[in-house]
C-alpha cells in the first residue's frame, strides 16, 4: 500500500514540471505560419517605399515641365550659316552665307505654336574671270526673309526639348549691290536678278535649358528659294538664345 502512495505522490509532483517544459518548447519554436508572414510584410514595406519615391520623382518632373513650357510666348535671336547658289554660269558655285536671325513664337499648348521668323543673309560669291566682268570677282549679295508657320514640340524634358518647324513666306534678294544697282551688269556676271520671291524653311529645333525661362537653341535647317524662276535648295543652321515669358 505504501508503494502505491509513493507512486501517486511522484506523479502529482511531476505534472507541473512537465507542463512548464511544454510551454517553454512552444515559445522557443513559433509556428511556421508566423515565420512566413514576417518576410512578406518586409517585402511589401520596401515596395511601398519605392513606389512613394517614384511618385515624388514623377511629380517633381511634371512640375518642372509645367514651369519650363507653360509660357505663352518665346522670343529668340542669334546667327547662322547657309550654303547658297547665287546664280548660274559664272556664278553657279555655291557660296557660304552668314545671317542674323530673330523670331517670335506664340504657343497655344505646351507643344503647339505658331512662329514668325526674320533673317538677314549676307555673302560674297566668287565670280570666275571672263571678258566684260568689270573686274568684279567677289560682289556683295544679300537676302532678307520673312517666314511664318507652325512649330510642334516632339520631346519635352526639364533639361531639353526637341521640336519641328515648317515655315513659308517671302525672301527679298539684292544681287546688284556691287554694280551700283546695275542689274544688267549683275545678271551678266551670272547672278540672279534682284527680286522678292517665295521661300520655305524646315527646321529641327534643339533647345537646351539654362533656366526655365532661358535656353540655348541649335537648329539645322533646309531653305528653298525661287530666284530666277529656279528653285534653290539650301542647307544651313542657326544658333541662338530663346527667352520664354508670360505664363498661360
Amino acid at each position: 500500500m505504501s508503494s502505491i502512495r509513493s507512486i501517486a505522490l511522484l506523479l502529482a509532483l511531476g505534472m507541473p514540471t512537465l507542463g512548464a517544459l511544454q510551454a517553454q518548447s512552444s515559445s522557443s519554436n513559433p509556428a511556421p505560419a508566423d515565420q512566413a508572414q514576417q518576410p512578406a510584410a518586409t517585402s511589401q514595406g520596401a515596395t511601398s517605399v519605392q513606389a512613394r519615391i517614384h511618385a515624388r520623382r514623377e511629380a517633381r518632373r511634371a512640375a518642372a515641365i509645367r514651369d519650363t513650357y507653360g509660357n505663352l510666348f518665346e522670343a529668340y535671336t542669334g546667327g547662322g550659316y547657309m550654303r547658297f547658289a547665287p546664280g548660274t554660269g559664272y556664278a553657279s558655285q555655291r557660296v557660304n552665307e552668314y545671317n542674323w536671325n530673330v523670331g517670335f513664337t506664340r504657343y497655344y499648348t505646351a507643344r503647339t505654336g505658331v512662329d514668325l521668323d526674320i533673317r538677314g543673309i549676307y555673302g560674297q560669291p566668287f565670280i570666275l574671270p571672263h571678258t566684260g566682268n568689270s573686274n568684279i570677282t567677289k560682289p556683295e549679295i544679300s537676302q532678307y526673309s520673312f517666314l511664318a508657320g507652325p512649330v510642334y514640340r516632339f520631346k519635352l524634358e526639364p533639361r531639353y526639348a526637341i521640336s519641328g518647324r515648317v515655315m513659308a513666306g517671302a525672301i527679298k534678294g539684292r544681287f546688284s549691290g556691287d554694280t551700283s544697282n546695275d542689274q544688267t551688269l549683275s545678271t551678266s556676271l551670272g547672278l540672279w536678278p534682284d527680286a522678292t520671291t517665295f521661300a520655305a524653311n524646315a527646321s529641327v529645333l534643339f533647345d537646351v535649358n539654362i533656366t526655365p525661362g532661358v535656353a540655348l537653341r541649335i537648329a539645322p535647317d533646309y531653305t528653298a528659294t525661287n530666284f530666277g524662276s529656279n528653285f534653290q535648295n539650301n542647307l544651313g543652321y542657326t544658333i541662338g538664345m530663346v527667352f520664354r515669358f508670360k505664363k498661360r
